[in-house]
């Protein structure tokens, strides 16, 4: 199955990952993580559907899916979607060049618009499809591929350890859990405790993800914990800087 079951994540002990944001996480800002000692950095989320249907010129999408050889960590692709063939396709196509090391498959975003399609963490609520479009991807990928996930659509209904045991076996290699569910939108406290029980019933690496924003952050978040690297999103970070902007 290609070269992806032989991955080294390696990366995982050498700091914290850059997790994806959209409007954020672009080539240029990726750069400056990267110098900054960054071993792993996600791309924007990028549309499978909007991938295949853009003319192949589009400056906006090759803007998107732009790899600088500044970046002297790895980085990997982030894609979202609902539909198994369209996904599979566009990873297909994306990961043939060999650009990333990567395919993250978006199962987090909590946004209405993307939510309202059946997409990002609205995939929460449809474990069985959420299986097949790993599955599908998984198969088509010449890189390994990966999941990014939070621990449900809403408190009460969470279904994280179910996703995660499938993910795992419709193939994904690593799994980054969001310890928040996706009606916390960006709000309250990751419950990092979710992670170690995910890490506890999967034996692929887990990544914890929420409320990292220094190292300081970290430190007892990990306490007691069992997991496999970190992925900061420096979401709060970045809009404290946004507040003191000249």
């Amino acid at each position: 199955s290609r070269l992806r079951s032989n991955m080294n994540f390696d990366f995982l002990n050498r700091g914290a990952m850059l997790a994806p944001m959209a409007g954020v996480t672009d080539m240029p800002f990726r750069v400056l993580c990267h110098e900054m000692g960054c071993p792993m950095a996600v791309s924007e989320m990028v549309s499978a559907k909007g991938y295949l249907l853009a003319p192949k010129d589009n400056r906006a999408t090759r803007e998107l899916l732009s790899v600088d050889e500044r970046e002297r960590g790895a980085v990997a692709l982030q894609l979202f979607g609902h539909e198994p063939e369209i996904m599979a396709r566009a990873a297909e196509e994306l990961t043939r060049g060999g650009r990333y090391a990567l395919l993250d498959i978006n199962m987090g975003c909590p946004v209405p618009k993307i939510v309202g399609n059946g997409e990002g963490s609205a995939l929460m609520k449809e474990p069985v499809r959420a299986a097949e479009i790993v599955a599908a991807v998984a198969k088509a990928s010449h890189v390994p591929v990966t999941v990014k996930m939070r621990l449900g659509f809403e408190a009460g209904s969470e279904t994280y350890l179910l996703l995660g045991q499938l993910a795992q076996e419709s193939g994904a290699q690593m799994i980054t859990l969001h310890a928040r569910t996706r009606s916390q939108f960006y709000e309250g406290r990751a419950d990092w405790s979710a992670i170690g029980k995910l890490k506890r019933r999967v034996s692929i690496p887990v990544v914890g993800n929420g409320d990292v924003t220094c190292w300081q952050d970290a430190l007892p978040l990990t306490l007691g914990q069992e997991f496999s690297g970190y992925a900061s999103a420096l979401r709060r970070l970045i809009r404290k800087l946004e507040h003191v902007r000249p």
